[in-house]
């Protein structure tokens, strides 16, 4: 097994940590309630993400080709998804200049689920 993902999912989870702390204790007085929700909606998923990336990575089920895959497509989606919602929350970038990259990173995310799902029902015990 390799190690990256599951090291990256650590290091993710401990920065979802903090950007979760930051929204909660810092942005709370600084965000309108509708971005701090945004901010946060872009927290939850980050985390589970982050969790899924370990129980992928973990699965005896999996090759580790297809771990790899379905990592890789969960990490952009953390990217694309989760970025573009903190940099839109906290009014660094506008919305209407990357409205397209949110649910592109969505779109990783189904597409990673979809992956996952099917690789499980074709898995056997010998992978």
């Amino acid at each position: 097994m390799t190690r990256i993902y599951p090291a990256i999912a650590a290091f993710l989870g401990m920065l979802t940590i903090i950007l979760g702390a930051f929204g909660a204790h810092t942005l709370k007085d600084q965000l309108e309630p509708e971005s701090l929700q945004s901010f946060e909606t872009g927290v939850r998923y980050m985390m589970f993400h982050v969790l899924a990336i370990l129980l992928i990575n973990f699965s005896p089920l999996l090759s580790q080709r297809s771990k790899t895959r379905i990592s890789q497509l969960f990490l952009i989606g953390i990217l694309l998804f989760s970025g573009s919602i903190f940099v839109i929350a906290t009014g660094m970038i506008q919305a209407k200049t990357i409205w397209f990259i949110t649910p592109l990173g969505g779109l990783f995310f189904v597409l990673g689920w979809l992956i996952a799902a099917l690789t499980f029902l074709k898995s056997n015990d010998k992978n």
